[in-house]
Formats: C-alpha cells, sequence, structure tokens
C-alpha cells in the first residue's frame, strides 16, 4: 500500500483538506468494509483440539501490518459456549456478523486490559474512526481478540483459568498492547498481569447500510486483565497506531465520571460501560489488593445479556 503520508501529499497538491481527506478515507473504508461482506459467509472450523497450541507445523507469527479488512478475514477468534468450553474457531468476520442465521453472531474469546500508573490513573483509549465495529468510542486501555494458530499460543485451557491463570489471553494482551499502543513487551511483564474475572456480553450495532437485513456486532467471553506500572507511565512511550487508536488519555476516577456524563457527547464502548458498572470501582477503591491477591479473583462468568 502507498504510505498514508504520500496519498495525503496527493490530495493536498489538489486542495483537499486534511480533515477532508480523513472524511474520505473513512468513506472508501467504510464502502470497502461493506463490500467485502456484502454477503456473509459462515465458514467455522469445529475441529479445534483441546491442546494449548496449534501443531508446531501449522503455528504462525502474527502480522500486525494489515488493514482491518484483512484483520476481519484472517484472524481465527476462539469459538467457546456458555461455559466457555472451545468449540471451534472463525474468521473475525464470520464472528461479528449478526444476521437472521446467526442473531448474536458467534459467540468467542476477548480481554480487556486496564492498565493503571502508580498514581492510579487508568490508560483509555479511543478507538479509530475507521474501525470497523464500534468505531470512535471511548473504552479500556486495550481490548481484543485471543487468535487461534499463533505462536505463542493464546489459546487458553479452562484447567488453568481455574487457577487464576491465563497465559495464553495475557500472550494477546501482550501482542496488542505493542500493536495498537506501541507499549514494548518488555515495559509491560506477563507476570505483572491479574486476571480477575469474564464478562460474557452481547451488543449490536446498527443495521450495516440502508435497507440491510444484518449488522455487526459484538457476542464475547471477555476475559479481564489488570495491570499496574511504575510511576505516571510515560516510560511507556505510548505511541497509538492510527490504524486502531485515535486518542488516549489517563485519567483519575473523577476524570471518568465526568468524561461519562450523559452530556459529554462522547460515547462508550458497550463492554466498558458494563465492566464501569459492574466491577470497576471496587477494584479501583481496592487497586493494590486487586492486583496482588486473590481477593477479586472470582472464577465466575458473569452473564450480562
Amino acid at each position: 500500500r502507498a504510505s498514508m503520508a504520500a496519498v495525503f501529499a496527493s490530495h493536498l497538491e489538489r486542495g483537499v483538506s486534511r480533515r477532508a481527506f480523513e472524511s474520505l478515507l473513512g468513506q472508501r473504508r467504510s464502502a470497502a468494509a461493506a463490500n467485502f461482506i456484502a454477503a456473509p459467509r459462515l465458514l467455522v472450523s469445529r475441529t479445534m483440539k483441546s491442546s494449548a497450541t496449534a501443531s508446531a507445523s501449522s503455528a504462525q507469527t502474527w502480522a500486525g501490518n494489515q488493514s482491518q479488512e484483512e484483520f476481519m478475514q484472517k484472524d481465527m477468534c476462539i469459538l467457546v459456549n456458555e461455559a466457555d468450553e472451545i468449540t471451534g474457531h472463525a474468521s473475525k468476520k464470520d464472528c461479528h456478523v449478526f444476521n437472521a442465521k446467526q442473531p448474536r453472531g458467534l459467540l468467542h474469546r476477548a480481554f480487556s486490559v486496564f492498565l493503571f500508573n502508580e498514581r492510579e490513573e487508568l490508560l483509555l483509549q479511543q478507538r479509530a474512526s475507521t474501525k470497523i465495529t464500534f468505531p470512535s468510542v471511548w473504552t479500556n486501555t486495550c481490548c481484543s481478540h485471543p487468535l487461534y494458530g499463533y505462536e505463542p499460543s493464546e489459546v487458553e485451557q479452562l484447567a488453568d483459568t481455574a487457577k487464576g491463570l491465563t497465559p495464553g489471553t495475557v500472550n494477546a494482551a501482550v501482542r496488542k498492547l505493542e500493536h495498537e499502543l506501541g507499549i514494548a513487551p518488555a515495559l509491560v511483564p506477563r507476570e505483572t498481569f491479574k486476571f480477575l474475572t469474564r464478562l460474557h456480553y452481547c451488543a449490536s450495532m446498527a443495521p450495516a447500510g440502508e435497507g440491510a437485513d444484518w449488522s455487526w456486532g459484538e457476542h464475547e467471553m471477555d476475559y479481564i486483565l489488570l495491570i499496574k506500572v511504575a510511576g505516571g507511565g510515560e516510560h511507556l512511550g505510548v505511541v497509538p497506531n492510527a490504524e486502531e487508536v485515535d486518542a488516549v488519555k489517563w485519567v483519575d476516577r473523577g476524570q471518568l465520571k465526568q468524561m461519562m456524563r450523559e452530556d459529554s457527547g462522547l460515547q462508550w464502548s458497550p463492554w466498558f460501560r458494563i465492566i464501569e458498572k459492574e466491577f470497576l470501582g471496587r477494584w479501583w477503591d481496592d487497586l493494590d489488593k486487586a492486583l496482588t491477591s486473590e481477593a477479586y479473583v472470582d472464577g465466575k462468568i458473569h452473564t450480562i445479556l
């Protein structure tokens, strides 16, 4: 692909402003997204083995330099039932299509990272306006999916989860923190993540277009991870990936409350709204204990549909 800077420069020579260019880019990406899913076709593998990884011969290294449409087609999400038992895997696209055949899409695993600094401020992100699902909404530090078929493995085993261990999900979190925010893996050691609980939720977007009989949506088994870093977090060198994130902001509890006021004009992800309402307050009140003990590890699946 031509570099974004080069494409913008060519438009600038023709008198197109950056704001107009970004609007045009968003329209083209939306059109491309609509085009590539115009006739959703469900391709689900039910042959996933219970082993923690794909075989060594088939495991791949994830490539982060793809378009949103390519991620939708190529990323393989981990399908589960309501007990979080693995049932197969399917493309991100197939998982997120809500239609008559699958009114709630396909239930799959996800994760939500809440990253705090020593001042107990939470790092928020605003999802990019060009994201296919829930664009432009504010949410927690990083939210994405553990994937099937990659090395290191991101496939969680329930025997580990029952012990409060989520090595596969943490691998996915480290991968996406670097991809979305430029945070080097060495700055977020895997052993410093704390898994607390799981949220099973479902949320749909508006129909995909005028007269469309389907929509995008989320139906996820969301693993919630907390992590705390030294100082104010400046050493993380956060550099948002423009394909993924429009803005970031460190907030204390009071600032978050103001941002979530109905008259703020800000939109929020459905999963963050649930977590903020049901869980976040008590974890934030007792953050060190939440991070360093089993006091808030409940071993449950909280279903809020």
